[in-house]
């Protein structure tokens, strides 16, 4: 049997591919220069005026090489997270067709199944009948086909919503791990910055403390990023796992009101 194009896999190596480009391009072309721009700004005015007090600049927060890789898996996991979004929708959108058929009140024999088993083939294109909708009502039918036990179609439909809700759990293990991997990222930041600050402790007994400042922060800015980061990003995560659950609860409802229910005994 021939092996489905891995889509989804391809989508998100071109949707990270984009994000790095795009990221690094904003970084290199405005961030970085205006960072560097405000750093020399500040320095003048401090050197003439004693009592001048700098403020934080949201250049020099994300302007480090931490903050880039937080943004740009940020980003990758917004392009993925949207991508399921979506699919989820279309999904949804099925759940307003009326793929039996069957007036309400009317019983649903063995016989009948295989016709409306049959008709719904006929009437959707093979991708529709891909969808999480379409085949846990055609194997519930099949079973009930081959059968005619109404308690095998609904375990039929009651395992496959099982598994749909495993499969997409599963699916979503790479963007939980990008959200652990942002905190991580700052934490780097935060060691390396630490670290570049005891490099630099002998100029601050000699009095110049600028170069200790710098690199403390480094180590404050790049944790307060990825912290700010991950929090909107498990928030989005979370919405797109309520979507899913819904759809698959909605699809086991959908089936037992409009087939389990009017099957035949």
């Amino acid at each position: 049997m021939k092996k489905p194009f891995p889509t989804e896999f391809i989508l998100q190596l071109f949707s990270l591919l984009i994000v790095f480009i795009v990221v690094h391009a904003v970084y290199v072309t405005e961030i970085r220069p205006s960072a560097l721009q405000v750093l020399e700004e500040q320095k003048v005015r401090i050197a003439s005026d004693a009592t001048y007090v700098p403020e934080r600049s949201v250049y020099i927060l994300v302007r480090d090489y931490e903050q880039e890789a937080c943004f740009v898996l940020m980003l990758w996991a917004m392009a993925i997270l949207a991508f399921k979004g979506y699919v989820t929708y279309r999904q949804q959108r099925h759940l307003d067709w009326d793929l039996i058929g069957v007036a309400e009140g009317t019983a649903i024999s063995a016989a009948n199944a295989r016709v409306i088993a049959n008709k719904v083939r006929e009437e959707l294109p093979s991708s529709v009948q891909a969808n999480f909708l379409p085949t846990v009502l055609l194997s519930a039918i099949d079973r009930f086909s081959a059968t005619q036990s109404v308690s095998d179609a609904s375990a039929v439909v009651h395992t496959l919503c099982n598994a749909e809700a495993d499969r997409c759990d599963s699916e979503l293990s790479i963007i939980r791990y990008i959200a652990w991997a942002i905190p991580a990222i700052g934490f780097i930041g935060t060691v390396r910055g630490i670290g570049d600050a005891l490099g630099k402790a002998h100029q601050a007994v000699s009095g110049d403390i600028t170069g200790v400042t710098e690199s403390l922060g480094v180590a404050f800015n790049s944790t307060l990023i990825a912290l700010i980061i991950s929090i909107v990003l498990m928030f989005i995560i979370h919405q797109i796992q309520l979507m899913q659950e819904r759809l698959v609860l909605d699809v086991e409802r959908y089936c037992d009101n409009m087939l389990i229910r009017r099957l035949e005994h």
